[in-house]
Protein backbone atom coordinates (compact mmCIF):
# COMPACT_ATOMS: atom_id res chain seq x y z
CA UNK A 1 0.00 0.00 0.00
CA UNK A 2 2.79 2.70 1.38
CA UNK A 3 4.08 2.70 -2.85
CA UNK A 4 0.75 3.52 -3.96
CA UNK A 5 0.30 6.35 -1.48
CA UNK A 6 1.89 9.20 -3.22
CA UNK A 7 -0.54 8.63 -6.27
CA UNK A 8 -3.50 7.67 -4.16
CA UNK A 9 -3.15 11.22 -2.36
CA UNK A 10 -2.50 13.16 -5.81
CA UNK A 11 -5.78 11.28 -7.23
CA UNK A 12 -7.41 12.83 -3.64
CA UNK A 13 -6.28 16.06 -4.16
CA UNK A 14 -7.40 16.31 -7.68
CA UNK A 15 -10.75 14.85 -7.07
CA UNK A 16 -11.56 16.76 -3.92
CA UNK A 17 -10.53 20.12 -6.60
CA UNK A 18 -12.87 19.07 -9.27
CA UNK A 19 -15.87 17.45 -7.72
CA UNK A 20 -16.31 18.89 -4.55
CA UNK A 21 -14.41 22.74 -4.42
CA UNK A 22 -13.15 24.40 -1.91
CA UNK A 23 -15.01 23.32 1.91
CA UNK A 24 -18.05 25.38 2.89
CA UNK A 25 -16.84 28.93 4.56
CA UNK A 26 -19.04 28.20 7.28
CA UNK A 27 -17.10 24.76 8.11
CA UNK A 28 -14.20 27.17 8.61
CA UNK A 29 -15.41 30.12 10.22
CA UNK A 30 -16.88 27.61 13.20
CA UNK A 31 -13.86 25.09 13.92
CA UNK A 32 -13.55 23.93 17.15
CA UNK A 33 -10.47 26.00 18.75
CA UNK A 34 -9.20 23.03 21.13
CA UNK A 35 -5.79 22.01 20.68
CA UNK A 36 -5.88 17.96 19.52
CA UNK A 37 -4.25 15.38 20.70
CA UNK A 38 -3.44 11.61 20.12
CA UNK A 39 -6.35 9.60 21.58
CA UNK A 40 -7.02 6.22 21.69
CA UNK A 41 -11.16 5.00 21.90
CA UNK A 42 -12.77 1.96 21.88
CA UNK A 43 -15.86 1.97 19.63
CA UNK A 44 -18.96 0.17 20.02
CA UNK A 45 -17.69 -3.36 17.74
CA UNK A 46 -14.92 -3.63 20.38
CA UNK A 47 -12.13 -2.02 18.08
CA UNK A 48 -9.42 0.29 19.40
CA UNK A 49 -8.43 3.40 17.60
CA UNK A 50 -6.54 6.16 17.37
CA UNK A 51 -7.64 9.84 16.61
CA UNK A 52 -7.12 13.15 17.16
CA UNK A 53 -8.88 14.61 20.04
CA UNK A 54 -11.21 16.69 20.48
CA UNK A 55 -12.48 15.92 16.82
CA UNK A 56 -12.94 19.15 14.60
CA UNK A 57 -14.49 17.28 11.31
CA UNK A 58 -16.88 14.69 11.74
CA UNK A 59 -18.75 13.19 9.03
CA UNK A 60 -21.99 11.09 10.20
CA UNK A 61 -22.45 7.82 8.31
CA UNK A 62 -26.35 8.21 9.10
CA UNK A 63 -28.24 11.65 9.71
CA UNK A 64 -29.96 11.08 12.41
CA UNK A 65 -26.50 10.64 14.68
CA UNK A 66 -27.16 14.43 14.75
CA UNK A 67 -29.76 13.71 17.76
CA UNK A 68 -26.88 12.80 19.84
CA UNK A 69 -24.08 15.44 18.38
CA UNK A 70 -26.53 18.58 19.00
CA UNK A 71 -26.99 16.73 22.80
CA UNK A 72 -23.43 16.77 23.01
CA UNK A 73 -22.70 20.02 21.66
CA UNK A 74 -26.06 22.33 21.26
CA UNK A 75 -24.65 25.94 21.02
CA UNK A 76 -23.57 24.86 17.54
CA UNK A 77 -24.10 21.00 16.36
CA UNK A 78 -22.90 21.97 13.37
CA UNK A 79 -19.14 23.26 14.15
CA UNK A 80 -17.82 19.58 14.06
CA UNK A 81 -19.90 18.50 11.05
CA UNK A 82 -18.70 18.21 7.46
CA UNK A 83 -21.16 15.95 5.67
CA UNK A 84 -23.59 13.63 6.74
CA UNK A 85 -26.11 11.15 5.08
CA UNK A 86 -29.26 12.58 3.76
CA UNK A 87 -31.75 10.34 6.13
CA UNK A 88 -32.97 12.89 8.58
CA UNK A 89 -33.81 15.27 5.77
CA UNK A 90 -36.26 12.13 3.99
CA UNK A 91 -37.09 10.07 7.33
CA UNK A 92 -37.75 12.88 10.18
CA UNK A 93 -38.36 15.93 8.03
CA UNK A 94 -40.28 17.73 11.18
CA UNK A 95 -36.89 17.52 12.97
CA UNK A 96 -34.76 18.39 10.16
CA UNK A 97 -37.11 21.43 9.58
CA UNK A 98 -36.73 22.44 13.21
CA UNK A 99 -32.45 22.72 13.29
CA UNK A 100 -32.92 24.14 9.57
CA UNK A 101 -35.13 26.83 11.27
CA UNK A 102 -32.19 27.17 14.45
CA UNK A 103 -29.01 26.91 11.84
CA UNK A 104 -29.49 27.86 8.55
CA UNK A 105 -26.51 27.00 7.27
CA UNK A 106 -27.45 23.27 7.90
CA UNK A 107 -28.96 23.96 3.82
CA UNK A 108 -25.21 24.06 3.09
CA UNK A 109 -23.82 20.79 4.82
CA UNK A 110 -22.99 18.36 2.32
CA UNK A 111 -25.16 15.39 2.22
CA UNK A 112 -25.15 11.92 0.44
CA UNK A 113 -27.25 9.17 -0.20
CA UNK A 114 -27.75 5.83 1.22
CA UNK A 115 -28.91 3.14 3.31
CA UNK A 116 -28.51 1.93 7.26
CA UNK A 117 -26.78 -0.96 6.40
CA UNK A 118 -25.06 0.68 3.39
CA UNK A 119 -21.06 1.56 2.61
CA UNK A 120 -20.87 5.44 2.75
CA UNK A 121 -19.18 6.25 -0.70
CA UNK A 122 -15.66 6.53 0.09
CA UNK A 123 -14.67 9.55 -2.50
CA UNK A 124 -17.40 11.52 -0.65
CA UNK A 125 -15.45 10.92 2.72
CA UNK A 126 -11.87 11.46 1.29
CA UNK A 127 -12.92 14.87 0.17
CA UNK A 128 -14.81 15.99 3.14
CA UNK A 129 -11.28 15.08 4.84
CA UNK A 130 -12.69 13.86 8.75
CA UNK A 131 -11.18 13.34 11.96
CA UNK A 132 -13.21 10.40 12.07
CA UNK A 133 -16.35 8.81 10.39
CA UNK A 134 -19.06 7.36 12.50
CA UNK A 135 -20.80 4.42 11.51
CA UNK A 136 -23.24 2.38 12.12
CA UNK A 137 -22.84 -1.04 13.82
CA UNK A 138 -25.04 -2.81 11.21
CA UNK A 139 -22.95 -1.62 8.23
CA UNK A 140 -20.26 -3.21 9.76
CA UNK A 141 -20.67 -6.94 7.32
CA UNK A 142 -20.36 -4.81 4.49
CA UNK A 143 -17.33 -2.92 5.11
CA UNK A 144 -15.68 -5.85 6.10
CA UNK A 145 -15.89 -7.20 2.67
CA UNK A 146 -15.20 -4.18 0.82
CA UNK A 147 -12.50 -3.80 2.74
CA UNK A 148 -13.73 -0.11 3.85
CA UNK A 149 -12.21 0.57 7.32
CA UNK A 150 -9.06 -0.27 5.79
CA UNK A 151 -8.83 1.69 2.50
CA UNK A 152 -9.48 5.25 4.71
CA UNK A 153 -7.14 3.94 7.65
CA UNK A 154 -4.34 3.82 4.65
CA UNK A 155 -5.63 7.34 4.65
CA UNK A 156 -5.27 8.12 8.24
CA UNK A 157 -8.93 8.64 8.60
CA UNK A 158 -10.67 7.11 11.39
CA UNK A 159 -13.40 5.28 11.80
CA UNK A 160 -16.29 4.32 14.97
CA UNK A 161 -18.91 2.17 14.71
CA UNK A 162 -21.65 3.37 17.07
CA UNK A 163 -25.43 1.90 17.61
CA UNK A 164 -28.89 3.14 18.54
CA UNK A 165 -30.31 0.35 17.09
CA UNK A 166 -29.67 -3.28 17.56
CA UNK A 167 -29.03 -3.67 20.92
CA UNK A 168 -29.45 0.21 22.28
CA UNK A 169 -30.78 -0.62 25.64
CA UNK A 170 -26.90 -2.00 25.89
CA UNK A 171 -24.76 0.40 23.50
CA UNK A 172 -26.84 3.88 23.61
CA UNK A 173 -24.78 5.03 26.79
CA UNK A 174 -21.13 3.54 25.31
CA UNK A 175 -22.09 5.42 22.29
CA UNK A 176 -22.99 8.76 24.42
CA UNK A 177 -19.76 8.08 26.45
CA UNK A 178 -17.84 7.51 23.37
CA UNK A 179 -19.07 10.45 21.48
CA UNK A 180 -18.42 12.81 24.55
CA UNK A 181 -14.36 11.41 25.00
CA UNK A 182 -14.23 12.37 21.05
CA UNK A 183 -15.50 15.33 21.38
CA UNK A 184 -14.55 16.56 24.65
CA UNK A 185 -17.77 17.05 26.22
CA UNK A 186 -17.52 14.16 28.73
CA UNK A 187 -19.68 15.96 31.67
CA UNK A 188 -21.88 16.62 29.56
CA UNK A 189 -22.27 12.98 28.52
CA UNK A 190 -22.67 11.88 31.73
CA UNK A 191 -25.10 14.22 32.63
CA UNK A 192 -27.48 13.01 29.47
CA UNK A 193 -26.90 9.54 30.97
CA UNK A 194 -28.11 10.49 34.43
CA UNK A 195 -30.98 12.43 32.36
CA UNK A 196 -31.70 9.02 30.91
CA UNK A 197 -31.64 6.77 33.92
CA UNK A 198 -33.74 9.45 36.12
CA UNK A 199 -36.23 8.76 33.31
CA UNK A 200 -36.42 5.07 33.10
CA UNK A 201 -36.75 4.68 36.90
CA UNK A 202 -39.67 6.39 36.99
CA UNK A 203 -41.17 3.61 35.23
CA UNK A 204 -39.10 0.78 36.47
CA UNK A 205 -38.88 1.20 40.00
CA UNK A 206 -43.19 1.82 39.73
CA UNK A 207 -43.41 -2.12 38.18
CA UNK A 208 -40.81 -3.36 40.88
CA UNK A 209 -43.27 -2.24 43.37
CA UNK A 210 -46.63 -3.46 42.08
CA UNK A 211 -45.70 -5.97 39.68
CA UNK A 212 -48.50 -5.55 37.61
CA UNK A 213 -49.99 -8.99 35.20
CA UNK A 214 -48.44 -8.09 31.83
CA UNK A 215 -50.27 -7.24 28.59
CA UNK A 216 -49.44 -9.09 25.35
CA UNK A 217 -48.30 -6.86 22.94
CA UNK A 218 -47.41 -6.66 19.40
CA UNK A 219 -45.43 -3.99 17.80
CA UNK A 220 -46.18 -3.30 13.95
CA UNK A 221 -42.80 -2.30 12.69
CA UNK A 222 -42.67 0.90 10.00
CA UNK A 223 -46.87 0.96 10.22
CA UNK A 224 -48.45 2.19 6.81
CA UNK A 225 -45.08 2.14 5.36
CA UNK A 226 -46.12 -0.70 3.22
CA UNK A 227 -49.00 -3.27 2.69
CA UNK A 228 -47.01 -5.92 4.20
CA UNK A 229 -47.87 -7.50 7.59
CA UNK A 230 -47.11 -7.57 9.90
CA UNK A 231 -43.01 -6.14 10.30
CA UNK A 232 -42.08 -6.84 13.88
CA UNK A 233 -39.27 -6.79 16.83
CA UNK A 234 -37.76 -9.85 18.61
CA UNK A 235 -36.31 -9.14 21.71
CA UNK A 236 -34.55 -5.87 21.01
CA UNK A 237 -35.31 -2.41 20.46
CA UNK A 238 -39.08 -2.12 20.84
CA UNK A 239 -39.32 -5.48 21.92
CA UNK A 240 -37.28 -4.58 24.59
CA UNK A 241 -38.98 -1.66 25.52
CA UNK A 242 -42.02 -3.63 25.65
CA UNK A 243 -40.90 -5.22 28.78
CA UNK A 244 -39.30 -2.64 30.25
CA UNK A 245 -42.75 -1.22 30.36
CA UNK A 246 -44.16 -3.88 31.67
CA UNK A 247 -45.60 -5.45 28.93
CA UNK A 248 -44.91 -8.45 26.79
CA UNK A 249 -43.89 -8.74 23.42
CA UNK A 250 -45.26 -11.67 20.82
CA UNK A 251 -42.59 -11.17 18.99
CA UNK A 252 -39.90 -12.23 21.47
CA UNK A 253 -41.52 -15.44 21.22
CA UNK A 254 -41.03 -16.14 17.43
CA UNK A 255 -38.70 -13.73 16.21
CA UNK A 256 -35.12 -14.68 16.95
CA UNK A 257 -33.32 -11.54 15.82
CA UNK A 258 -33.73 -7.55 16.29
CA UNK A 259 -36.03 -7.11 13.34
CA UNK A 260 -38.41 -10.23 11.77
CA UNK A 261 -41.58 -10.67 10.42
CA UNK A 262 -45.21 -12.67 11.75
CA UNK A 263 -47.31 -14.03 9.33
CA UNK A 264 -51.63 -12.50 10.46
CA UNK A 265 -52.35 -16.12 11.36
CA UNK A 266 -49.49 -16.00 14.40
CA UNK A 267 -50.68 -12.07 15.14
CA UNK A 268 -54.44 -13.91 15.74
CA UNK A 269 -53.52 -16.65 17.38
CA UNK A 270 -51.49 -14.61 20.06
CA UNK A 271 -54.39 -12.50 20.34
CA UNK A 272 -52.37 -8.83 21.52
CA UNK A 273 -54.52 -6.92 24.40
CA UNK A 274 -52.49 -3.99 22.96
CA UNK A 275 -50.78 -3.34 19.21
CA UNK A 276 -48.29 -0.48 18.68
CA UNK A 277 -47.67 1.15 15.75
CA UNK A 278 -44.42 2.59 14.76
CA UNK A 279 -44.61 5.13 12.03
CA UNK A 280 -43.28 8.87 11.10
CA UNK A 281 -43.96 10.74 7.91
CA UNK A 282 -42.57 8.73 5.40
CA UNK A 283 -43.99 11.12 2.30
CA UNK A 284 -39.97 11.12 0.96
CA UNK A 285 -40.41 7.57 0.49
CA UNK A 286 -43.98 6.68 0.38
CA UNK A 287 -46.25 9.85 -0.95
CA UNK A 288 -49.68 9.09 0.22
CA UNK A 289 -49.17 5.54 1.98
CA UNK A 290 -51.69 4.84 5.16
CA UNK A 291 -48.12 5.81 7.79
CA UNK A 292 -49.17 8.23 10.56
CA UNK A 293 -47.17 11.65 10.42
CA UNK A 294 -46.00 11.33 13.99
CA UNK A 295 -43.25 13.31 15.00
CA UNK A 296 -42.68 17.27 16.46
CA UNK A 297 -45.42 19.40 15.49
CA UNK A 298 -47.87 16.33 14.73
CA UNK A 299 -51.17 17.35 14.05
CA UNK A 300 -53.00 15.09 16.89
CA UNK A 301 -56.45 15.27 14.75
CA UNK A 302 -54.68 13.74 11.81
CA UNK A 303 -52.53 10.87 13.55
CA UNK A 304 -55.50 9.72 15.37
CA UNK A 305 -57.29 9.49 11.85
CA UNK A 306 -54.72 7.84 9.90
CA UNK A 307 -54.73 5.60 13.15
CA UNK A 308 -58.54 5.11 12.39
CA UNK A 309 -56.63 2.50 9.43
CA UNK A 310 -54.96 0.05 11.21
CA UNK A 311 -58.26 -1.90 13.36
CA UNK A 312 -59.57 -2.76 10.14
CA UNK A 313 -56.48 -4.96 9.08
CA UNK A 314 -56.89 -8.89 8.75
CA UNK A 315 -54.05 -9.36 11.15
CA UNK A 316 -56.54 -7.95 13.98
CA UNK A 317 -59.81 -9.30 13.32
CA UNK A 318 -61.46 -10.05 16.81
CA UNK A 319 -58.24 -9.85 18.62
CA UNK A 320 -58.58 -8.43 21.80
CA UNK A 321 -57.10 -4.88 21.47
CA UNK A 322 -59.56 -4.63 18.78
CA UNK A 323 -62.39 -5.36 21.05
CA UNK A 324 -60.74 -2.57 23.52
CA UNK A 325 -59.71 -0.16 21.10
CA UNK A 326 -55.81 -0.49 22.54
CA UNK A 327 -54.37 0.64 19.65
CA UNK A 328 -51.35 3.61 19.91
CA UNK A 329 -49.27 5.08 17.42
CA UNK A 330 -45.45 6.27 18.19
CA UNK A 331 -42.51 8.01 16.75
CA UNK A 332 -40.69 5.37 14.84
CA UNK A 333 -37.28 7.07 15.54
CA UNK A 334 -37.32 6.65 18.98
CA UNK A 335 -36.32 2.78 17.59
CA UNK A 336 -32.67 4.76 16.46
CA UNK A 337 -31.92 7.54 18.75
CA UNK A 338 -30.67 8.20 22.17
CA UNK A 339 -34.38 8.92 23.21
CA UNK A 340 -35.97 5.42 24.07
CA UNK A 341 -36.27 6.64 27.42
CA UNK A 342 -39.39 8.50 26.24
CA UNK A 343 -41.02 5.25 24.42
CA UNK A 344 -40.57 3.80 27.84
CA UNK A 345 -42.52 5.65 30.00
CA UNK A 346 -45.32 6.17 26.67
CA UNK A 347 -45.38 2.36 26.76
CA UNK A 348 -45.80 1.95 30.44
CA UNK A 349 -48.61 4.64 30.78
CA UNK A 350 -50.74 2.72 27.78
CA UNK A 351 -50.01 -0.73 29.46
CA UNK A 352 -51.05 0.40 33.08
CA UNK A 353 -53.01 3.63 33.02
CA UNK A 354 -53.62 3.59 36.42
CA UNK A 355 -49.96 2.76 37.76
CA UNK A 356 -48.62 5.41 35.59
CA UNK A 357 -51.44 8.05 35.60
CA UNK A 358 -49.05 10.85 37.08
CA UNK A 359 -46.51 10.21 34.61
CA UNK A 360 -45.94 13.10 31.72
CA UNK A 361 -43.54 11.37 28.80
CA UNK A 362 -44.63 14.81 26.95
CA UNK A 363 -42.84 16.59 29.82
CA UNK A 364 -40.27 14.24 30.04
CA UNK A 365 -38.97 15.14 26.91
CA UNK A 366 -39.80 19.01 26.93
CA UNK A 367 -37.08 18.65 29.93
CA UNK A 368 -34.63 17.22 28.01
CA UNK A 369 -34.90 19.55 24.91
CA UNK A 370 -34.43 22.51 27.55
CA UNK A 371 -31.56 21.05 29.13
CA UNK A 372 -29.66 19.52 25.86
CA UNK A 373 -31.06 20.40 22.60
CA UNK A 374 -31.08 23.50 21.05
CA UNK A 375 -34.61 23.07 19.28
CA UNK A 376 -37.86 23.98 21.47
CA UNK A 377 -39.78 20.50 21.87
CA UNK A 378 -43.35 20.51 20.02
CA UNK A 379 -45.51 17.63 20.98
CA UNK A 380 -47.11 15.07 18.66
CA UNK A 381 -44.82 11.64 19.23
CA UNK A 382 -47.66 9.69 20.10
CA UNK A 383 -51.09 8.94 19.43
CA UNK A 384 -54.07 6.51 20.99
CA UNK A 385 -57.69 5.38 20.54
CA UNK A 386 -57.84 4.16 23.66
CA UNK A 387 -57.42 8.17 24.39
CA UNK A 388 -61.05 10.27 24.81
CA UNK A 389 -61.06 11.68 20.88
Amino acid sequence: MKRYRPLLHAAIAALAVIVAGPAPAFAEETAIAEAQAPLIVTDIAGREVKLSAPVKRMLLGEGRQLYLVASLEPEDPLARIVAWRNDLIEADPATYAQYLKAFPELAKLTAFKGSEDSLVDIESVIIQKPDVVLLNLETMRTNEDAKFVEKLAALDIPVLYIDFRHHPLENTEPTIRLLGKIMGREARAEEIIAFRHKAMARVRDVLAEHNPPRPKVFIERIGGYSDDCCLSFGAENFGNYVELAGGHNIGSDIIPATFGQLNPEQVIAANPDHVVITSADWEAYVPGGYWIPLGPGADPQVTRKKLEWFPTRNAYTGIAAQETRNFHGIWHQFYNSPYEFVAVQQLAKWFHPNLFDDLDPDATFAEYHRRFLPIDYQPGYSVSLSDSP
